[in-house]
């Protein structure tokens, strides 16, 4: 990894059309940003390419839209200066360089047209300052003015200029910087980091939105634990999700300690993290144990306890969500729903795995049980190999047995068997309290395994709980 020439990496056809049209409106134009680390670490073909010329982005795009087919879409943001432009495979944004200054009360700065020069100092990091030429004299060949490839071989996040001044002038680099090494398994630069902590109270100045994109990107990492400690350590999850650091530290009395539920959780994620990409569930194990700090109490004949942490942390989902402006919607409720059945499978073994309390998991948890056992398995952190080896054995137990009992009962997308409908047709009934007590009653019959998930046991108990309630039939 030299300086030198990188051909190679724009065997694309499309690089050589932004290169003619770069040449038909006399100005130079740069490969620059993500696509150059990615290709140089060997990440794979990056979908989305920022070009950056000496010029006006705009035009750029649109001279090499002339080049493409007329089918290509073009969008044009004339406040920003920037074009986009999407073909079947690739995403290019096009901009001119600028140079920019910042008011330390917003991160929006006050843009001037600059040169690649200026353009470069502006960017984040080192090695997504780095540009790849396409102009004909020297296509492909590298700049790297602030030695980003010997960042990249040292598997170090720095900033080209002043970390204090990169940091204060946009505070969300702060989590870019932790998300870049999170994403690459980098480290930041112990200067870098320094001056991360002492800027910490800046990120307040960014909204929410801009917050919970860069968390989006940290919790779908490999090994989102590597991020979130770094957050820790940063003082900026503090700001952000308090609800996380208030699971940190150990309390003892009288002899008695419970585990950091801070340090838990992040095991869990990771554990997860290994078994789905599914972004919502990952979010559910990091939010998993949240209740546990406001409900943690502790009594001399048991120790430590949570009682109705589930239910408590299923309310704060809510809370945090409608703070960091997350969608309030069904994937909020999902989060919410297995946050507040993260113990139900753990119960359920204690029961010695019954029929009933089988069916009332899988009934209760309907279509994200799989997601919900997911969780739970991911909750095993203890690292006595003999009790890791039976609590998962104890999972396969409910599992085999969630098999059977479904198959047997059909309990998952459950319909009562007599609907509400010939509830009122039988005893001759409008819309009352009564038809609810008993459709009620025989959803609770089948549960418990008193009657089959059958219509006519459960028109039986129909006819039997109407006569208690003092119901005639037609």
């Amino acid at each position: 990894m030299t300086a030198g020439n990188y051909k190679e990496a724009l065997k694309d056809p499309v690089f050589n059309m932004i290169s003619q049209a770069a040449q038909n409106i006399n100005v130079d134009a740069y490969v620059i940003g993500g696509f150059v680390r990615d290709y140089l670490l060997q990440r794979g073909n990056k979908q989305d390419i920022d070009i950056v010329c000496i010029g006006s982005g705009i035009a750029l795009a649109q001279e090499v839209k002339k080049l493409l087919p007329n089918s290509t879409k073009i969008s044009t943001f004339k406040n920003y200066g920037t074009a986009m432009i999407k073909t079947d495979e690739l995403e290019l944004e096009f901009v001119g360089a600028r140079k920019e200054s910042y008011d330390r009360n917003s991160r929006n700065p006050v843009v001037e047209d600059g040169t690649l020069e200026d353009d470069q100092n502006r960017r984040d990091f080192t090695i997504n300052a780095m540009a790849f030429s396409l102009q004909a004299e020297n296509y492909g060949y590298l700049l790297d003015p602030f030695n980003g490839t010997d960042d990249l071989l040292s598997k170090v996040i720095k900033t080209p200029l002043d970390p204090d001044i990169t940091y204060s002038d946009d505070p969300l680099r702060m989590l870019r910087a932790i998300r870049f090494a999170s994403q690459l398994d980098f480290s930041i630069d112990p200067v870098s980091f320094e001056s991360i902590k002492s800027n910490a109270e800046r990120i307040k100045i960014i909204t929410n939105e801009r917050i919970v994109t860069e968390l989006h990107k940290i919790i779908a990492c490999d090994q989102p634990s590597h991020g979130f400690l770094l957050l820790e350590k940063s003082g900026l999850l503090e700001l952000i999700l308090p609800e996380l650091t208030a699971l940190k530290g150990i309390e003892e009395v009288e002899g008695q300690t419970h585990k950091d539920n801070f340090y838990h959780t992040l095991e869990v994620v990771d554990n997860i993290s290994r078994h789905t990409d599914d972004i919502w569930l990952r979010w559910a194990a990091l939010l998993h144990d949240i209740g546990k700090a406001p409900t943690k109490r502790f009594n001399k004949k048991v120790g430590w306890t949570f009682h109705g942490h589930e239910f408590k942390g299923s309310k704060m989902v809510y809370q945090l969500f409608k703070r960091l402006r997350m969608p309030l919607n069904d994937k909020m409720k999902f989060v919410q729903k297995l946050v507040r059945m993260s113990s139900r499978p753990i119960a359920v073994i204690d029961e010695a795995a019954t029929d009933s309390a089988v069916r009332r998991l899988i009934h209760d948890a309907g279509e994200h049980i799989e997601q919900l056992m997911t969780l739970c398995e991911a909750d095993i952190t203890t690292k006595n190999l003999k009790r890791f080896k039976k609590y998962h054995s104890n999972f396969q137990k409910v599992r085999d047995k969630m098999v059977e009992v479904e198959e047997r009962d059909h309990v998952r997308n459950f319909q009562p068997p007599v609907t509400g409908e010939e509830i009122m047709t039988t005893f001759q009934l409008k819309p009352c309290r009564e038809i609810g007590i008993i459709k009620a009653a025989i959803k609770e019959a089948i549960l418990d395994g008193d009657i089959p998930n059958e219509h006519d046991a459960a028109y039986a108990l129909m006819l039997r709980k109407g006569k208690e309630l003092g119901l005639k039939t037609a």
